[in-house]
């Protein structure tokens, strides 16, 4: 099954007075379940495709549908309920909010949707600990390595079980000890739970753990091919 579908999207940039194509006529679509890594160098577009399927930026032209539901179609709300319950992000830059704790980061997400407090304290320890962090739980952002906070990051986007997980250079600012690890955990919820991961990369390594690689360069798909099993 389509999870999520990208038909022919355009997508420029004003940068003073020269128009940047940063996506020219792309179509993609992933499986449910897939581990797919789009990768390139930097400025080739993959981080603009990975925040359109998202929603968090909107094409041109085209259309894309994420489980099913066309997002040109929906308002900010939609949106951002799409986003709540359907996607797990994880950023290069953690966007962990400073003042609340590894803990209530990782439960963030699943007060927003309204779960009762003791289900959300527990399946946050739950994932705190697969990640290795049950003893960090109580630590603020500030009082955690680089690598401890991309873990928190990765807990809090795949504990309120999202359909898809987009992650854009998730291994950037990590030593390459820490983002296996944390490639193995995504790993592990990939083949267990069949959570879909689409990554935004130029890391070797996260490449190496991909089931598919997606090609991109200049704005457009220039390879898309499986890897063997």
């Amino acid at each position: 099954m389509k999870i999520v579908e990208c038909m022919n999207i355009q997508k420029s940039y004003q940068q003073g007075k020269v128009p940047v194509h940063a996506l020219k006529n792309v179509s993609l679509h992933v499986n449910e379940g897939e581990f797919v890594a789009i990768c390139g160098p930097s400025g080739s577009g993959k981080s603009t495709l990975l925040n359109i399927i998202g929603g968090l930026d909107y094409p041109d032209t085209g259309n894309v549908s994420v489980d099913g539901q066309s997002l040109d179609a929906m308002s900010q709300s939609q949106l951002a309920e799409l986003r709540l319950h359907k996607i797990g992000f994880i950023f290069q830059s953690y966007n962990l909010i400073p003042v609340l704790s590894a803990i209530e980061n990782v439960e963030y997400v699943m007060l927003l949707q309204g779960i009762s407090s003791q289900e959300r304290r527990e399946r946050a320890m739950t994932i705190l600990n697969d990640v290795g962090l049950s003893d960090k739980c109580n630590n603020r952002p500030h009082e955690l390595s680089g690598g401890q906070q991309q873990r928190v990051a990765v807990a809090r986007a795949i504990v309120s079980n999202p359909s898809i997980v987009l992650a854009d250079e998730p291994t950037a600012n990590l030593d390459s000890t820490t983002g296996n690890g944390l490639l193995e955990i995504m790993k592990k919820m990939n083949d267990q739970k069949r959570v879909t991961f689409i990554f935004s990369t130029h890391d070797q390594m996260v490449m190496d753990y991909a089931k598919r690689l997606v090609h991109v360069r200049d704005g457009q798909i220039v390879d898309d091919s499986q890897k063997a099993s």
